[in-house]
């Protein structure tokens, strides 16, 4: 192991995230998710682990010769995120992910004679609803088995169900089905049923939660514990299939009406002293601790608008501090706005909760600047505010004034995580040929703009690399034994 991956392996954050691990040529050879990066990726290089591994695992970790992460919010990003990666660079050692595996969603199929709910992992142009796909299974079998029992669907598999079919069945009995084969319900009431289950699934019937709350808060003051965990785990899973799917209808653009009855309702919700024409949403992205970054995207109207902007590395800030580093942030932003004399918006949009709005917070006291600031949680997306008689807003899914903050959310952490990949980028592409004496910022420069990449220099003969200007023979034979092509 070289030295500067010991270092890496020292400095990773206990933090939720992705890690790819590359070889010398600068390929990525695996990538992988954790819940905390520095547990899990320092367990690849344990003398036991080394000693203990299968032969595939062993080949693998004596291969890296470079490790690079993406610090993400929860686990369940971490493995959305993980998926994407693996599709994108196919890593030679991730076999168990290779072959395109997709996450569970839902399916509906509203013109079959007799509909009913099952699970897919393929969305196809069949006609059929399709809700999803969710990363967690778990949540889309409990909220599935949910709504067949509220509303008495069928499990069965026939297309047709018939009496025939109904005396080997257990479905009725054991799963509350309303038992469309023997007609104990008519079609048509069937349907109606079925459609209310498609409702839920679209967000229409957010009411339903808290039904399954009062069961289970029901059932846990009768000391009935067994049930209160069974509405429980419902009720969680609901929550997080919302969310997953809230996040999927803020990515739509929505029209102009609706982004101007959300700023409407923003400034009523948060009592503000004027309709936040303005919003600028901020979020901060971290690489090893040591090359954070932050995002500014702004809203105007409600609406997204690119032109403005505004990617920072943040200076004064050692380590993952999100808070600090979010305070830096906001200081650098408005002090250059007050000192311009520039306008202000009426609304700043954290991409975090308490710690990180309360950072943030005290930047602009310091500034003498009383611009309305809220946060985003990231858990049951609640509107953070920083009042003493309320800690947070929660509001419905369906909201314009939360689908705008969602939105800008969402921009404000892809616009950072692109900025962090492309540092990242070049971070690793140069590293490689600064062990090359004589070799240079400008010849290092030269090299990567003639041959675009690190991994099409690995491969090139010793002619087609003294043909870059200003690099000689010797200079070249390094570049191939550094890079692994010659011994």
């Amino acid at each position: 192991m070289n030295n500067e991956l010991k270092e890496k392996l020292k400095e990773l954050p206990d933090k939720p995230g992705c890690y790819m691990m590359r070889d010398r040529k600068g390929r990525i050879i695996y990538i992988g998710k954790a819940l905390s990066l520095r547990k899990r990726v320092q367990s690849y290089f344990r003398p036991a682990t080394i000693r203990n591994a299968p032969p595939k695992l062993r080949s693998m970790v004596n291969s890296v010769e470079d490790i690079e992460i993406v610090v993400v919010r929860n686990e369940t990003e971490a493995l959305l995120t993980e998926g994407n990666l693996i599709k994108q660079y196919k890593p030679r050692y991730n076999v168990l992910l290779r072959d395109d595996k997709r996450y569970l969603a839902l399916r509906a199929d509203p013109d079959a004679p007799v509909p009913r709910l099952t699970t897919c992992r393929i969305i196809r142009s069949d006609g059929a609803l399709y809700f999803g796909p969710f990363p967690s299974s778990a949540v889309v079998r409990t909220v599935q088995e949910f709504l067949e029992k509220r509303y008495g669907l069928r499990k069965c598999s026939p297309i047709v169900p018939d009496e025939e079919n109904h005396r080997h069945c257990m479905n009725e009995i054991l799963r509350f089905c309303s038992a469309p084969c023997i007609d104990k319900i008519t079609l048509e009431d069937y349907r109606a049923n079925f459609n209310e289950a498609c409702a839920f699934l679209r967000g229409e019937r957010l009411g339903i939660i808290e039904e399954v709350r009062t069961l289970m808060e029901k059932h846990a003051k009768k000391h009935d514990y067994e049930k209160a965990a069974l509405w429980r785990d419902t009720w969680i899973a609901m929550h997080k299939m919302i969310k997953e799917r809230a996040k999927v209808r803020s990515t739509p653009e929505f029209n102009k009406a609706e982004a101007l009855t959300g700023i409407r309702q923003l400034a009523e919700i948060l009592d503000l002293p004027q309709i936040p024409h303005r919003i600028e949403g901020f979020d901060i992205s971290n690489l090893f601790g040591t090359h954070s970054v932050a995002s500014m995207v702004v809203a105007l109207d409600g609406v997204p608008d690119k032109r403005f902007y505004r990617r920072f590395r943040i200076k004064t800030v050692e380590g993952a501090d999100d808070p600090r580093s979010m305070a830096e942030v906001i200081t650098r932003r408005y002090k250059r706005l007050k000192d311009e004399c520039s306008a202000l918006p009426q609304l700043i949009m954290i991409d975090g909760g308490i710690t990180q709005l309360r950072a943030s917070r005290a930047a602009l006291r310091t500034l003498a600047l009383d611009i309305p600031a809220v946060g985003l949680a990231k858990q049951m997306e609640e509107i953070v505010v920083d009042h003493p008689q309320q800690s947070s807003i929660v509001l419905p899914h369906e909201s314009n004034a939360l689908k705008i903050l969602i939105r800008l959310r969402d921009e404000a952490h892809r616009f950072a995580v692109d900025y962090h990949r492309r540092l990242r980028n070049r971070t690793i592409r140069e590293s490689a040929l600064d062990e090359i004496p004589g070799v240079g910022p400008a010849k290092k420069a030269a090299l990567l703009k003639h041959f675009g990449s690190v991994y099409r220099l690995a491969r090139a003969s010793i002619d087609e690399i003294i043909a870059v200007p200003g690099i000689n023979r010797s200079q070249a034979d390094a570049i191939q034994r550094l890079l692994g092509n010659r011994k």
